[in-house]
């Protein structure tokens, strides 16, 4: 009784709920430059640290710039690279697993050994690492995090792949004469593809702590750039006197990230998806 009330409240309730939020947190994204009430980056030391008003809904920081406009261009960044993370890790997971899964052999032992090594460590400490190599800024960040994330597609992907391959339509084009090219984009893409897409809710809330993490330790985004690891590493200074600075895109990170990981389990259990970890 209690599981299909729980069932009802997830299917009916969470999904319609964290979609709407989601959608409106992007649309903001899309739409920061016009509803922003001040440019983001423009500083008046003037007005250093003022509370909120009519002209500055949420006060300013310590160079005198608009919190509000920060956070909204901020979801320009944390949501739009989270965005571009997920896409180009699943396209990588999905060429490296589909292409392991389905020839197997001597080629299928090394990438899989290759994922196991990567997967053994934490993916943080991995980025760390890589942003070291790298150097400190967006970009570096970027492509860190998607030499990280894509192991976990491949290794799903191949899975995948491996359990579609015993199955009965797979053998019937086969027999019909079918390449393994068009087995793989007519029969194991598609079969593979919903369920990643459903992971990706939860994946989406980890490139956004990942992104977020980095700038807070200074190797992500670089000042006067608007995001919201940044701005909490910029308020730290006066977190005695001024927390709101810290709060608020402490605040956002929080709810975004909450609101993908609320999704992504009601989807998970909604389509029967097992997770990565």
């Amino acid at each position: 009784m209690i599981r299909n009330i729980r069932q009802i409240f997830i299917n009916q309730k969470i999904i319609p709920i964290c979609t709407i939020i989601l959608s409106m947190l992007f649309i903001i994204a899309l739409i920061a430059p016009w509803i922003a009430p001040n440019d983001p980056i423009a500083v008046n030391l003037a007005l250093k640290l003022q509370p909120p008003s009519w002209d500055y809904p949420l006060g300013t920081d310590h160079l005198g710039r608009c919190t509000l406009s920060r956070i909204l261009y901020g979801a320009r960044i944390s949501l739009g690279f989270a965005m571009l993370i997920f896409i180009s890790s699943i396209v990588i997971g999905l060429i490296v697993g589909t292409f392991s899964g389905y020839k197997g052999g001597l080629i299928d032992h090394l990438l899989m050994r290759f994922c196991d090594g990567v997967m053994a460590f934490p993916s943080l400490i991995l980025i760390l690492g890589l942003v070291g190599i790298f150097g400190p800024g967006l970009k570096q960040v970027i492509v860190a995090i998607m030499l990280v994330q894509w192991v976990y597609y491949a290794r799903m992907f191949r899975g995948m792949v491996l359990s579609l391959k015993e199955q009965n339509f797979i053998a019937a084009a086969k027999i019909s004469g079918s390449s393994g090219w068009k087995i793989i984009r007519k029969h194991i893409v598609p079969n593979v593809l919903p369920p990643l897409a459903v992971m990706g809710t939860l994946e989406m809330g980890w490139a956004i702590m990942d992104i977020s993490a980095m700038s807070f330790l200074g190797l992500g985004v670089q000042a006067p750039t608007p995001e919201w690891g940044a701005m909490i590493h910029e308020g730290k200074t006066y977190i005695r006197t001024n927390p709101e600075l810290m709060i608020y895109p402490g605040l956002i990170i929080m709810i975004v990230i909450v609101t993908f990981n609320l999704l992504g389990e009601a989807l998970l259990e909604r389509y029967g998806v097992k997770r990565r970890f």
